[in-house]
C-alpha cells in the first residue's frame, strides 16, 4: 500500500487548508486512516482517525472541533479539513494506514505511511 500526501502549503493564523490522502496499491476500503504531525525537534503525534468505513472518527483534544477527517472510498482518498489554524501546527502532516484496527490511535500501530505534506501557519 502506497500513500501521499498532498495539500499542504502556507496560510495565515486563521485561515483553512484541506489535506489529501492518495492511496493506492491495496484495499482502501479494509484499512483504517489516520493523520499525524510533526514539527521541527518534536516527536510525531496523533491528530485524526477514520474506520475503514467512515462511520467512525477520533481527534487529539487539540484539534476537536477545528478539523475534520474524512474518507472516500470510490475515489481511494481521505482528507483532513483543517480550519482556524494556528501557528504552533506548523508541521509536516502526514498519513497513514492500519489493515488491522478499527480506529487506531497510536503511531506504532499503522503498517503503511505516506512521505508528507508540509504545511506553514504565519502569525
Amino acid at each position: 500500500v502506497q500513500l501521499q500526501a498532498s495539500g499542504g502549503g502556507l496560510v495565515q493564523a486563521g485561515g483553512s487548508l484541506r489535506l489529501s490522502c492518495a492511496v493506492s496499491g491495496g484495499t482502501f476500503t479494509t484499512h483504517a486512516l489516520g493523520w499525524f504531525r510533526q514539527a521541527p525537534g518534536k516527536e510525531r503525534e496523533f491528530v485524526a482517525a477514520i474506520s475503514y468505513n467512515g462511520d467512525s472518527t477520533y481527534y487529539a483534544d487539540s484539534v476537536k472541533g477545528r478539523f475534520t477527517i474524512s474518507r472516500d472510498n470510490a475515489k481511494n482518498t481521505g482528507y483532513l479539513q483543517m480550519n482556524s489554524l494556528k501557528p504552533e501546527e506548523t508541521a509536516v502532516y502526514y498519513c497513514a494506514a492500519d489493515r488491522l484496527r478499527h480506529l487506531p490511535t497510536l503511531r506504532a500501530l499503522y503498517q503503511y505511511w505516506g512521505r508528507g505534506t508540509q504545511v506553514t501557519v504565519s502569525s
